[in-house]
């Protein structure tokens, strides 16, 4: 299963690009510490950066420095702090993060929330600040009407819900969620609630009678077996699947949260978050409980 960056290389996820070579990219992270914290990928799916060859690794960070320069120059800030993670997803990347102090640099810091037009904003300058590779100024702005601009300038677009939607059912495709039963994962949608999404209001979009029970998991505890380095069947292509479907819920919806609908032995699961248009989108799956 490929990486939720290698997706985004392949164009089948959105993502906000600041520059591109035959053999790189990078884009704005989307949970971003601070404006401007920015990927830098290598487009060859390799887990950990320091299994990439010397060739590779030292071409990395070459690349990594314009785009650091690019940062530096279209978002105010004393440095470009430089950090390599590498936990959560099985692609090798580093983080170019802006810098006026140190506590910047701070991955238990809350990740902060940036509208989209920002986002939008912010790409397009650091695009045009990052100087080409033989030192020159870029040659091509960020509006060139080029195959990469249009690529990046559709990716860009806000994803509408039936977007999500078609985006959540190619990563559910054949998964299953295992308790003491297995259940599919099928992608939903729902219209967008009237005020709060109370536990009535969501019975009510659910269809479910008034008085049925409903208890809230924070998504990472509900995924935590199948997200683990093996998975809870000792596959790690289908865990990186589960991380891919994750990393989805978390950063391209709002508020994501699982819901478990009723009692025992069976319970209906609704992993929910809000798309850009304020409707609902997830999955849903079966807990089985004895």
């Amino acid at each position: 299963m490929a990486s939720i960056f290698s997706r985004i290389v392949a164009g089948e996820l959105p993502a906000y690009k600041v520059a591109e070579d035959d053999q790189h990219l990078a884009f704005l992270d989307i949970t971003p510490l601070v404006e401007g914290h920015t990927l830098v990928i290598p487009k060859r799916e390799v887990d950990y950066i320091f299994d990439l060859p010397a060739k590779e690794l030292a071409a990395l960070h070459l690349f990594a420095q314009r785009v650091a320069k690019g940062v530096a120059a279209a978002v105010p800030c004393k440095r470009i702090g430089v950090a390599v993670i590498g936990l959560e997803v099985p692609h090798a990347h580093i983080h170019l993060i802006p810098m006026n102090k140190v506590s910047d640099l701070n991955f238990a810091n809350p990740k902060i929330k940036v509208a989209e037009d920002r986002m939008k904003e912010l790409a397009a300058a650091i695009a045009a600040q990052i100087p080409a590779a033989n030192g020159a100024a870029s040659q091509k702005p960020a509006t060139e009407d080029s195959k990469g601009s249009r690529e990046t300038s559709k990716a860009n677009e806000p994803a509408a819900s039936n977007g999500v939607t078609q985006q959540l059912q190619q990563l559910t495709q054949g998964l299953v969620f295992i308790s003491e039963s297995d259940a599919p994962l099928e992608p939903v949608s729902y219209p967008t609630p009237a005020g709060e999404l109370t536990d009535a209001a969501l019975l009510k979009l659910l269809g479910e009678p008034a008085d049925t029970k409903v208890e809230t998991k924070e998504l990472t505890l509900f995924l935590r077996n199948h997200t683990a380095d093996q998975g809870v069947l000792g596959d790690p292509a289908q865990a990186n699947r589960y991380k891919a479907l994750q990393m989805f819920l978390k950063q391209e919806l709002q508020d994501t949260k699982v819901y478990r609908v009723g009692t025992g032995p069976q319970i209906k699961s609704y992993a929910l978050g809000k798309t850009e248009d304020g409707k609902l989108a997830g999955f849903k799956t079966i807990l089985t409980e004895t």
